[in-house]
């Protein structure tokens, strides 16, 4: 999710690294109070950074996933998923999405749109 989204949806976040934790990721970081700050990314050129709404560990493999809402601003959203998708290509890690029910239309659409169909869904 974009950063103007994370207090609207907080509870969805919390939601999701609890499912996390129930699933045996560890090492959590989450952009939430309570939990370590992820690593925040900038663009060059720009006063846009990109921080995964979650990086978690599991089996020795880093994780980063990303909260999958409808938004005000579908173009910046797709560009972060892209650059994560692309970031954790280049350090052998994995990206998934999260969403929740009502949601998962607008992210099938958008996964469409950026051809990254490939990508399962993580439903909560």
């Amino acid at each position: 999710m974009i950063q103007e989204d994370k207090a609207k949806y907080s509870d969805i976040l919390e939601d999701s690294i609890t499912y996390l934790e129930n699933h045996g990721f560890e090492n959590i970081k989450a952009d939430i109070d309570g939990y370590e700050t992820p690593k925040s990314y900038a663009k060059a050129g720009s006063d846009i950074s990109i921080t995964p709404d979650v990086v978690a560990i599991k089996d020795g493999r880093k994780y980063y996933f990303d909260i999958s809402l409808k938004s005000e601003k579908p173009k910046l959203l797709k560009s972060k998923w892209l650059f994560l998708n692309t970031l954790s290509n280049l350090k052998s890690s994995r990206f998934r999405l999260i969403t929740a029910h009502g949601h998962y239309k607008f992210t099938q659409d958008m996964l469409e749109a950026i051809n990254l169909t490939n990508k399962q869904l993580i439903k909560i």
